[in-house]
C-alpha cells in the first residue's frame, strides 16, 4: 500500500524484535518493513540460518533500511536478551507452564508502559517451521498468544510480527490522543452536566423542525438520550459538544461568523439581541 511520506519524522525505538534462527532472508526483509511500518527499529538476529549480511532480506525490506541496518546478531537467544528487563515470547499454541498469558493489545499495552517507564523490552519470534522451543520460552516473562484459527494457526514469521507491531503503534496513538485534554481536565462529567446537553440538543432540534410528526417526540428524544448517554463523556467533550450546537444557533451559511451579526430568522427578529446561553 502507497503513501509513504519522506518529509515526515521517522518514528524509531520500542521494544526490541528478536528473531531466534531465521531461515529465509526474504523473511527477515518482510520483517524489518513490518516494524519499519509501525514504529519499531530494532531488530536482533539469533544464528540466522542463511547468515548475515543479506542482500535478499534487503530488497525484501521495501526500503526499511535503517532496521536492517541496525540489526545486530548474536549466537546464543541468551546474548541476545541479556541486557533486556523484561522479554515477550510469541506462540500461536498453549504452552504448559505457569507463564502469564496475554492477548497482543493487552501485551502492546504492557510493553508500551514498561518502555514509557524506562525498562528494557523484547519480543521473541520463533522459527519460520516450528517456532520456540519450550525452553527458548522459558526464558520469557510472559507469553503473548494471538487469536487464530485453531485449525489454520500457522503464521508467517512477518505477520506475527506486523500483529504486534500493530498494536504497539495503536497504544503511542492512544496516549498521544489523550493528550488533548489535560489530566485535571479529564473529569467524568456529572449527570447535571449529561441533562445540560440533553436539553441543548433537543431545544435546538426543536427550533430546526426535527421532531416529526408531533406524535413521536417522546419516543424521539428517548431514542436521542439512549444515543448521546452511551459513550459516558467526560466534561470536556461535554463542553465541546455544546459549543458546536451553541455556533449552529447563533450562525449560518447565509450569515457566517464574521460577517456581522449571529443570524436571526425572521420569526425571531423582533430587535432584542441573541442570548448565547451554555
Amino acid at each position: 500500500m502507497a503513501g509513504t511520506d519522506r518529509q515526515q519524522q521517522l518514528i524509531t525505538g520500542g521494544p526490541a524484535v528478536i528473531l531466534v534462527e531465521p531461515q529465509l532472508g526474504e523473511n527477515i526483509g518482510m520483517v524489518a518493513r513490518a516494524m519499519a511500518n509501525f514504529g519499531l527499529s530494532e531488530m536482533r538476529l539469533v544464528n540466522p540460518r542463511d547468515g548475515w549480511p543479506s542482500e535478499k532480506a534487503r530488497s525484501a525490506a521495501s526500503k526499511a533500511d535503517h532496521v536492517i541496518d541496525g540489526a545486530v546478531v548474536f549466537d546464543t537467544l541468551e546474548d541476545a536478551i541479556a541486557d533486556l528487563n523484561f522479554v515477550f515470547a510469541t506462540t500461536a499454541r498453549e504452552r504448559d507452564g505457569f507463564k502469564p498469558v496475554r492477548g497482543p493489545i493487552e501485551a502492546a499495552t504492557a510493553l508500551r508502559q514498561r518502555v514509557t517507564a524506562g525498562d528494557k523490552c523484547g519480543v521473541l519470534y520463533g522459527r519460520e517451521r516450528w517456532g520456540l522451543s519450550n525452553d527458548e520460552v522459558g526464558l520469557a516473562d510472559e507469553i503473548v498468544t494471538y487469536p487464530v484459527n485453531p485449525a489454520f494457526a500457522s503464521l508467517n514469521i512477518a505477520q506475527a510480527v506486523l500483529l504486534m507491531s500493530y498494536e504497539w503503534m495503536k497504544t503511542g496513538l492512544d496516549s498521544d490522543a489523550g493528550t488533548q485534554f489535560s489530566q485535571a481536565e479529564m473529569q467524568p462529567a456529572t449527570k447535571a452536566d449529561l441533562q445540560g446537553l440533553f436539553d441543548h440538543v433537543e431545544e435546538a432540534l426543536d427550533a430546526r423542525g426535527y421532531f416529526r410528526p408531533p406524535h413521536k417526540k417522546l419516543k424521539m428524544i428517548d431514542n436521542l438520550r439512549a444515543v448521546l448517554s452511551r459513550p459516558g463523556f467526560f466534561l470536556p467533550e461535554i463542553r465541546v459538544l455544546r459549543g458546536v450546537i451553541r455556533s449552529l444557533d447563533l450562525y449560518s451559511r447565509k450569515a457566517p461568523k464574521g460577517s456581522g451579526s449571529p443570524h436571526i430568522s425572521p420569526a425571531d427578529d423582533d430587535g432584542s439581541e441573541v442570548e448565547q446561553k451554555y
